[in-house]
């Protein structure tokens, strides 16, 4: 997967803003509580993400990469049947497993991963 490094310049006027929110959300108030509640989310609707699926991981040296070939099987970090990780612009949100539909494949999410969840793991 590649990384891109964008710039972060333009955020860096809301930090205490954000960090005033994100306090909050943490210490458990309710969306009526937080100032940002009544945000209208519209104009950010037709913003276009990235969703991904990972099937697993693996690593590897230079020389073995290297070395593969049509056939070669590479060893993932992942047991058949474990849920796969749904990353929306790299962030994991939810999990799930495999379907086909229409003879294309999908995934059933079976997990959802709190927002809270998603905090702690920016920390």
């Amino acid at each position: 997967m590649t990384d891109i490094t964008e710039d972060t310049s333009m955020f860096e006027e809301n930090t205490t803003a954000d960090a005033a929110g994100l306090k909050e959300l943490q210490s458990g108030a309710s969306a009526s509580e937080r100032p940002m509640a009544n945000v209208n989310l519209d104009m950010i609707m037709d913003v276009s993400v990235t969703v991904s699926i990972e099937v697993g991981r693996a690593r590897m040296s230079i020389n073995d990469l290297l070395k593969l070939s049509q056939g070669a099987i590479i060893e993932l970090d992942r047991m058949a049947g474990e849920p796969l990780d749904v990353l929306v612009n790299g962030t994991l949100v939810a999990r799930g497993e495999i379907v086909v539909v229409k003879e294309k494949f999908g995934i059933m999410l079976t997990e959802v991963v709190s927002p809270e969840e998603r905090l702690r793991r920016l920390r």
